[in-house]
């Protein structure tokens, strides 16, 4: 089973895809190196800035309009929210996610969010050969073989909504006339005014105006009595049954022992936390013996047209620095 794409061969796809849609801003660069494809798609500059703001005018013409206007205006941050809006309303990032916009998230980010901006441009799946799941069931749903079950599901032979349903439906009146069903709902709507009328009498707390913020009425007090006094009996019985051995009982000794266990915990609580101090230290070195060593070992740097490692690079300088020392002192 083949693994996760790097983000190198990302950017290789995304560029080819580009290439496909024929973007003028792609047209004469003629990169052939996957890592100059990966700066272009993820550092900072006006090129991916221009590369983004034509997808996104691909997806929606409006936005073409409205970056026309703020090109003229030369005013970038708002062409970065508008991107941004944009992305929002595709559900592919956060309105104020501005560093994706600019490039100055992870690469990888970037290049998903490329990626999935690429398949909304019309016509994209098509040209890079990638379709997605959506779109094959789509054409397997409208296919001619499955056109009359969709035309069945349109227009099913049992109908399931209610008569009163259906008459509404087809334009026809209610079996039951208009004017009995408005009597219906006058007394239906006359005994719910007056039971409410009935249960706003015995409510007397419900009164604001009759209601005094500091005396409680005779019921309440009642009540409240009642409740305390269930309390107070069910605790006694607790307290007889359970509780009342416990009490009468001596306060537990405790051994004169319990600091030196104390400090046995404290020492092994620190114990701990140095040897997790010792494997970060550990981890930090082994990451950075592996970031050395790459800079030895992997070619980076130009040197008339090929890559050298970092130790050739610094030979070579100091090569010629020895020569201009040699020519200058002659």
């Amino acid at each position: 089973m083949a693994g996760p794409l790097t983000e190198e061969q990302r950017s290789r796809r995304i560029y080819a895809s580009l290439q496909a849609m024929s973007c003028p801003l792609v047209e004469g660069l003629y990169l052939q190196e996957e890592d100059k494809m990966l700066q272009l798609l993820s550092v900072p500059s006006q090129h991916r800035t221009d590369i983004l703001a034509w997808i996104c005018s691909s997806i929606d013409p409006n936005f073409d309009k409205s970056k026309k206007k703020l090109m003229i205006s030369q005013d970038s941050a708002d062409l970065t929210k508008e991107m941004a809006a944009l992305g929002h309303q595709m559900m592919l990032c956060k309105a104020d996610d501005l560093d994706l916009i600019r490039g100055d998230a992870s690469p990888l980010r970037q290049l998903n969010f490329l990626e999935q901006l690429l398949y909304l441009v019309p016509g994209c799946g098509n040209s890079t050969g990638h379709r997605s799941d959506g779109e094959k069931l789509l054409n397997e749903l409208f296919s001619a073989e499955n056109l009359p079950n969709l035309t069945h599901m349109l227009s099913p032979a049992l109908d399931l909504w209610p008569s009163d349903i259906k008459a509404l439906l087809k334009g026809r009146k209610s079996p039951k006339s208009s004017r009995q069903d408005t009597a219906d709902m006058t007394a239906l709507l006359q005994l719910t005014q007056s039971e409410l009328e009935q249960l706003q009498s015995q409510c007397d707390f419900l009164d604001s105006e009759t209601q005094s913020p500091v005396a409680f009425s005779p019921t309440s007090l009642r009540v409240a009595a009642s409740d305390l006094q269930e309390l107070m009996a069910t605790f006694r019985h607790v307290y007889e049954t359970d509780l009342k051995m416990y009490c009468s009982s001596k306060p537990p000794s405790f051994s004169n022992d319990a600091d030196i266990f104390r400090r046995v915990h404290q020492l092994v609580l620190a114990c701990n936390t140095e040897l997790e101090m010792l494997k970060e230290a550990s981890e930090v070195s082994e990451s950075m013996s592996e970031a050395i060593k790459q800079l030895q070992t992997k070619p980076r740097y130009w040197n008339r047209g090929e890559k050298r490692t970092l130790p050739d690079q610094l030979e070579t300088v100091i090569r010629r620095i020895g020569d201009l020392l040699s020519q200058l002192r002659s």
